[in-house]
């Protein structure tokens, strides 16, 4: 009789599981006589120095292996990456961008996750609106960490109405249960015009800061808009003078908190500061840039990333051939990304690079972020433009591991409509820089920034 476990889907080449001549098809039933729930309990008991595993093979026999490891990775893949169903969003956020989708689309995109086991190993944000004390206290038993928070206000009233969850208030006490255990958090605000700006994001930031040094860092973006809303909550986008408003408020928190703690806590997103017409922050603002992947200091990043992979490129006297190449990028990063060309093509001349902003048609022209980019606007906009021998594209663009655009719209495509190699850039200053020059990537990168990901979608 086939006993509950978790398949084995691949083995990795030279890891300890292929030293203990596990195969694919295999069952994993038990670490150390602890059957195994999810991803969580596999992960913690996987740290253990001495590990009996419980496997059943494919022929019913059962296998008990003992094994001594240095806390590496046992090199095992399994048929689902959490080892159980993945948990959805039971909130209908006013501010949702997959509410926005338009009909059509692959399936993948439509289905929102709200599961902490992501926020743990994707860094997704999650609204603690579906976790229950056990799941609470399973982060805490097994020291999880960073943990990360879709807070958006602090007011219980307000948020239940922001989520359409009449739980939603109740949620927040979650992350007194967090504090006290001392875990790690991270917090993101979507700012709304007219629900949680003004003084409920004052509100909201005092509350917050009360969870430091635990609270490690919170993120506030703008509201991304489509033009796919009908029958949605009305929201406004934010203007010059409303993204000032919102940046003078976090500005002083950044004052008052770096005083008392040392870390400026609040980010505002790099859009904040492109919408009201300000100079990003140095790089001493952002704290290590904890808050990256939405949205916060990944232009102030590109700009120190390229800079520093030019000027040990200028140390190696690295010849450029003549060429002529193009890139395409989001209306929001485009003249920030054509400064960072700039100075590259100074340094190397025999470069001509045309970088080109592509509206965004499909989600509408409010969406700017490259990472909402789809393959057909690339196409039509780019269409008689003068490409050169290369176009370049951020990875941000495509879905991970893939080389597909979110209208389904494959780099092939691209490449045959256009007539011209499309070459897909990693994220990072470096990455650019090499991107440009053509040369090969260095086997240890800088930290990415992207050409500017958006933090409205995430499969």
């Amino acid at each position: 009789m086939e006993r509950q476990g978790h398949k084995i889907r691949a083995i990795e080449p030279g890891s300890i599981a292929e030293e203990l001549e596990l195969e694919p098809g295999d069952v994993l039933l038990e670490i150390n006589g602890n059957p195994i729930q999810d991803v969580f309990d596999y992960k913690y008991y996987e740290d253990s120095e001495n590990m009996v595993m419980l496997v059943q093979k494919a022929d019913g026999e059962l296998w008990e292996l003992e094994t001594l490891h240095d806390y590496e990775d046992l090199g095992i893949v399994f048929e689902n990456g959490l080892m159980s169903d993945y948990k959805s969003c039971c909130n209908k956020c006013i501010f949702c961008f997959i509410d926005q989708m338009p009909p059509g689309m692959r399936e993948t995109l439509y289905f929102k996750d709200d599961d902490s086991r992501l926020s743990f190993l994707q860094g997704n944000y999650i609204t603690l609106t579906n976790m229950k004390e056990e799941d609470i206290e399973r982060i805490i038993r097994f020291h999880l960490a960073p943990i990360n928070i879709s807070v958006h206000t602090t007011n219980p009233e307000l948020r239940c109405r922001m989520l359409h969850n009449r739980f939603a208030g109740d949620a927040l006490k979650k992350m007194d249960l967090l504090f006290h255990a001392q875990v790690p958090m991270n917090g993101q605000i979507v700012l709304c015009r007219g629900f949680n700006d003004g003084a409920e994001l004052e509100r909201t930031i005092d509350d917050l800061k009360q969870y430091l040094p635990y609270m490690e860092s919170v993120s506030v973006v703008p509201v991304g808009l489509s033009r796919f809303r009908d029958g949605l909550e009305p929201l406004e986008p934010f203007d010059p003078q409303s993204a000032e408003a919102a940046l003078e408020i976090i500005e002083r928190y950044q004052r008052e908190i770096y005083k008392e703690y040392g870390t400026h806590f609040v980010h505002a997103s790099d859009e904040f500061y492109i919408l009201a017409g300000r100079e990003l922050p140095d790089e001493d603002r952002y704290d290590g840039y904890p808050q990256l992947e939405n949205g916060v200091g990944m232009l102030r990043l590109l700009d120190c990333e390229v800079t520093k992979a030019l000027a040990e490129l200028a140390e190696e006297d690295v010849p450029a051939e003549c060429e002529t190449i193009s890139i395409a990028t989001g209306q929001l990063a485009y003249p920030y990304l054509k400064k960072q060309v700039e100075k590259i093509t100074r340094q190397y001349s025999e470069k001509k690079v045309h970088v080109y902003a592509v509206r965004n048609d499909f989600f509408g022209e409010m969406i700017t972020v490259a990472g909402l980019l789809t393959g057909q606007d690339i196409m039509k906009q780019l269409a008689g433009k003068e490409l050169g021998q290369r176009l370049l594209l951020p990875c941000c663009m495509f879905r991970s591991g893939e080389e597909v655009f979110l209208d389904d719209i494959t780099r092939q495509q691209v490449q045959n409509t256009l007539q011209v190699p499309v070459n897909i850039v990693k994220s990072g200053g470096q990455d650019l820089v090499y991107g440009i020059l053509g040369l090969e990537e260095p086997e240890e990168g800088m930290e990415g920034s992207g050409f500017y990901e958006g933090y409205e979608l995430r499969e």
